[in-house]
């Protein structure tokens, strides 16, 4: 059993590659915007802190009932900033699981583009400017905390895949 946290801005690909490791795995997926779904919220437009927090209890809570009872476990979140980082690597500690952190990386340029594609297409959530912004000011790069690093053009690519699959599987 491991606990595996995506980390990186929105439109990085995060949600693309933790369901390609997850079935790659096999683990189960816990994300937090389909929490937000569930409980009728959308972190797109914004939600207040106390909503986030409660989503992320129910998150903890889901995470550690499966890797206690010995399942892998891929969680699609942004990861950011550094304290919810290291709130999943307690839960994955106290289920006695290895931790990994997969971060996703993304320049401006493409998030931009991809934002844009999604406006015209509507595939997924809308993510408003502001909230773009205000998310892209407060995450906190994880870089000392030993991230599996991958660009967010790489995350469809199936040998990149292959390759963290097998890292995670090494841990």
């Amino acid at each position: 059993m491991t606990l595996t946290l995506m980390c990186g801005l929105s439109f990085s690909g995060k949600s693309t590659l933790a369901a390609r490791l997850a079935h790659e795995l096999p683990a189960h997926l816990i994300s937090l915007d389909l929490i937000n779904d569930e409980r009728g919220l959308d972190g797109g437009q914004g939600i207040p802190v106390e909503e986030w927090a409660a989503t992320n209890r129910i998150a903890h809570e889901r995470v550690g009932t499966l890797l206690r009872e010995g399942h892998h476990v891929v969680v699609d979140d942004t990861g950011s900033p550094r304290f919810l980082r290291d709130a999943w690597r307690a839960t994955a500690g106290a289920a006695g699981a290895p931790f990994a952190l997969v971060w996703v990386q993304i320049g401006p340029d493409l998030q931009r583009e991809r934002v844009r594609a999604n406006r015209e297409a509507q595939v997924r959530h809308d993510v408003t400017d502001a909230v773009l912004r205000e998310h892209a000011a407060s995450f906190e790069p994880p870089t000392d905390e030993d991230a599996l690093v991958i660009a967010a053009r790489s995350t469809n690519d199936p040998e990149r895949v292959t390759a963290i699959v097998r890292e995670l599987g090494a841990r």
